[in-house]
């Protein structure tokens, strides 16, 4: 794994890319609504090896395994919670394997759905759950780790605990956050954003945000508070849900390069998307 310093030499030539969506582009390509990404995966691995040896082709200097919810809290659902750190190490090892030229970094995700996330009382058991994930993910050859659409500083404490437990020294962390700077809890992104870059974090930012005109002015308003890199991974616009029961984001690829192009401009340093973006969308973006 990357050390973070290493991590900064690589990303200090200038902008860098991440990669776009990952479950609805899997849907596109047969994946059911409703099941565990992860074993899917695992059962049609071309399915992802085609998407994401398409970002890379788009311009995606980083790829996100699809580990997202492969914590063994999730993966007790459908009973492959014993499996957890080989799940997260043969997922990684299929993200490696699209090209030499990519990172790969092990996606790591908020457990709030799962337990009581803010919960001081729940700490050791988040702490815990990150550690075997994270374990498998290093075991996997994981270039960096990324923890992704976070609800509460108490998640990221506890993925940084682990990490820093694990031996793994480069973690990018990213928070869903609304449009004024704040977390969904309600405290100030730009403070906690400024204690993780100061716990040691890689890069911090945003993603899961809905791409529009405030997104740049969110952009500015972080980067007072962060002296790092900036990570902005929005969504494809504001979802709509179609006949078919499933959100469609209407954001074409111009428009969301045009976006996420001033963000670039107001201080943002590691560019992609998330829900309803596609390959051309980082194509665009590039």
């Amino acid at each position: 794994m990357l050390t973070k310093e290493r991590f900064h030499q690589l990303i200090a030539q200038g902008t860098r890319f991440l990669d776009g969506a990952t479950g609805s582009n899997l849907m596109k390509a047969g994946m059911p609504r409703g099941c565990c990404t992860e074993q899917w995966v695992l059962e049609h691995p071309d399915a992802l090896v085609t998407l994401q040896r398409e970002y890379a082709e788009a311009g995606s200097h980083i790829v996100y395994a699809p580990t997202f919810q492969a914590q063994p809290i999730a993966l007790e659902k459908v009973g492959l919670e014993k499996e957890t750190e080989r799940i997260n190490a043969r997922l990684v090892a299929l993200s490696k394997s699209v090209s030499p030229d990519i990172l790969v970094a092990g996606d790591l995700t908020t457990l709030a759905t799962f337990t009581d996330s803010w919960d001081p009382d729940q700490f050791d058991l988040l702490v815990e759950n990150y550690r075997r994930q994270i374990a498998g993910l290093l075991e996997g050859g994981a270039d960096l780790l990324a923890a992704e659409t976070l609800l509460y500083p108490q998640e990221a404490e506890a993925i940084l605990t682990a990490a820093e437990l694990e031996g793994a020294g480069c973690v990018m962390y990213s928070f869903t956050m609304q449009s004024d700077g704040s977390l969904f809890s309600g405290m100030d992104a730009g403070n906690v954003l400024r204690e993780l870059e100061e716990a040691g974090a890689a890069a911090v930012g945003f993603n899961c945000v809905a791409a529009d005109m405030m997104t740049p002015y969110l952009v500015a308003k972080l980067r007072r508070s962060v002296k790092g890199p900036l990570l902005c991974k929005p969504n494809a616009g504001i979802p709509v849900i179609g006949e078919d029961n499933l959100p469609h984001y209407p954001m074409a690829p111009e428009e969301f390069a045009s976006i996420c192009g001033e963000c670039a401009t107001m201080g943002a340093t590691l560019l992609g998307g998330c829900c309803g973006t596609t390959p051309a969308h980082i194509a665009a973006l590039k």
